[in-house]
């Protein structure tokens, strides 16, 4: 430990005794010394982003992956501001993150300092811009206030959210008591909720029940209790684009497994729901996104809701903050002399998919690469995705590795996000209680010109990560959009040809990164960067007027009358799973 015990080695101190061993962050002058402190405590392992937004996506990664509440910190001024869409995303997706943000002295609150946001004398008001983006912000005026201000953010940001503490750097230097014992943070019950309330209505359906599994089950880690569940009302499952890992990869009910719902699910999900009995939402609140073409089966089915937010349907709902302890509950009063008599075992569960008009563009067609990495990636690896026409293929086509997570930023949707969540899931790893393995990022060329640059940060720690970048040089996903929205008249969004494998090879001597444009050439490329020490990078050449297997666009095509009619039929493709 330094010599002096300042507030920030409380802090640190503090979120190691947490389980939080990993701050991702930028430094500079109003956070330097957290770093500081960080770098003298041993267990807490402080890493430097390039930007504060992939900073937050590695705190909200880490989170994800099971290991642990992400830290985030960033210094005043612009690095402040620059974690406002990370957060967002955060909060909209319910994912625990402590975001501590320095400020400027408070002896220059409205005084005219530089990144003074204190909210005084017409400065920015930090605070209340933090305060829309988190379930908690608080701002620490006094150093004796830290660490109960650190013991309420920490609860907070658990409940499900960022939460956020600002610290003035005259509070971070100041001296606390060198022998206080770092105040454990209150962990306030989380309600578990009366599951009695929908137990009859499930142990009386008289016919096949059919469960919605959302991000809650990925969060609080309710794989397991989910499955137990499954097997007692032997139902089939379907989930929500953000929540693939929850339920249907091998060893969790995979047969049973209907794929993901909503604006880039399988058409054969809508057609169980409305055969069913009763429709149970576990863990999701199901926005657009994941409900899109369900609204009518749902209407027309018993539905019922477990969770820690209500869904924004009408529909019963148990509240519940701990949905591993909710979910063991609910199997227990079902099993035995409760178990449902009347449930009516499905038939063979339907496989569908959509099917884009074809496409004779150059490159790698998306699900031909799909099909190639459900091939080559073991069990075990991590699957990170971005926005856009890559993020819409990989949801659609790419099942989950047994054992693996499968990442995607649905809450706002900022592109450039996997870069950071991947880093933040690798670091993540160890702590999660798994075996060691390696994180792919899945990402297009539009995502990596606004956060690619976090592929230095993989090579500065030397993680794990491959990067498979899909390159149409455009934002593909707005490219469609001109195409059947704007007459094809004119485009925005094509950019010049760019080789980020070739590239990259040159930024970084050392580092494994190439382009491919050919299967064959992918599938290679890919099989060599597994079994690297340290992170490649593989650039895939593709084309920006194929369509993605969005229903929106699909749905737009048929109309029009341009490309073929949508098909929900799986053909000709027997080397991706079905149950994606």
């Amino acid at each position: 430990m330094p010599r002096s015990y300042r507030a920030v080695d409380h802090i640190v101190e503090c979120l190691a005794s947490t389980g939080a061993n990993h701050i991702f962050g930028v430094d500079g002058a109003n956070i330097e010394d957290l770093y500081d402190a960080a770098h003298f405590h041993t267990g807490v392992t402080a890493v430097l982003a390039k930007h504060e937004f992939s900073a937050a996506a590695m705190a909200d990664g880490y989170s994800r992956s099971g290991a642990g509440l992400g830290v985030v910190a960033a210094t005043s001024g612009g690095g402040a501001l620059n974690l406002v869409a990370g957060l967002g995303e955060s909060l909209t997706s319910r994912v625990p993150v402590l975001a501590l943000v320095g400020q400027t002295p408070t002896t220059l609150d409205g005084r005219g300092s530089f990144q003074d946001t204190s909210g005084a004398n017409g400065s920015l008001d930090v605070e209340a811009v933090f305060s829309a983006v988190s379930v908690y912000t608080e701002r620490v005026l006094r150093p004796a206030e830290v660490g109960a201000a650190l013991s309420r953010a920490i609860a907070a940001a658990r409940t499900g959210g960022p939460a956020v503490v600002l610290l003035p750097k005259d509070i971070q230097q100041a001296r606390v008591c060198a022998g206080a014992v770092p105040q454990a943070p209150a962990v306030d019950p989380r309600p578990i909720g009366d599951t009695h309330r929908i137990v009859g209505l499930l142990r009386d359906a008289g016919g096949p029940i059919t469960i919605i599994a959302g991000e809650q089950v990925a969060r609080d880690d309710a794989r397991g209790e989910l499955e137990a569940l499954r097997a007692v009302l032997r139902a089939r499952v379907a989930t929500v684009p953000d929540a693939k890992d929850a339920s249907g990869t091998p060893g969790f009910g995979r047969s049973s497994a209907l794929g993901v719902t909503g604006v880039m699910g399988h058409p054969g999900v809508a057609e169980a729901i409305a055969a069913s009995a009763v429709c149970l939402v576990v863990g999701t609140r199901l926005p657009v996104t994941a409900r899109a073409g369900l609204d009518a089966a749902l209407a027309a089915v018993r539905t019922v809701s477990i969770g820690s937010a209500r869904p924004y349907i009408p529909c019963a709902h148990v509240h519940t903050g701990d949905l591993r302890t909710a979910l063991r509950t609910l199997t227990r009063a079902l099993a035995g002399s409760g178990r449902p008599t009347g449930v009516r075992v499905p038939d063979a569960v339907g496989r569908s998919e959509l099917t884009p008009p074809s496409c004779v563009g150059t490159g790698v067609r998306y699900r031909d690469a799909m099909a190639v990495l459900d091939e080559v990636l073991p069990d075990g690896a991590d699957i990170v995705v971005d926005a856009g026409n890559t993020g819409a293929s990989a949801v659609h086509y790419l099942p989950a590795r047994r054992d693996g997570r499968f990442a995607v930023a649905l809450g706002m949707g900022g592109m450039g996000y996997s870069f950071g969540a991947g880093i933040g899931m690798a670091f993540g790893r160890a702590n999660t209680g798994r075996p060691a393995g390696r994180t792919v990022v899945i990402a297009g060329d539009g995502a990596f010109f606004m956060h690619g640059m976090e592929v230095h940060t993989a090579v500065q720690y030397r993680l794990p990560v491959t990067f498979v970048l899909f390159n149409n040089n455009a934002h593909a996903m707005c490219v469609t959009r001109e195409q059947l929205y704007y007459d094809n008249v004119y485009s925005y969004n094509r950019f010049r040809p760019s080789q980020l494998g070739a590239g990259l090879a040159a930024m970084f001597p050392g580092l494994m990164s190439m382009d491919v444009s050919d299967r064959g050439g992918l599938a290679d490329a890919m099989r060599a960067a597994l079994e690297i020490d340290g992170p490649a990078v593989i650039g895939v050449e593709c084309a920006a007027d194929e369509i993605a297997p969005f229903a929106p666009f699909l749905t737009a095509t048929s109309e029009s009358g341009a490309g073929s009619h949508i098909s929900t039929v799986k053909e000709g493709y027997p080397d991706v799973a079905a149950s994606a």
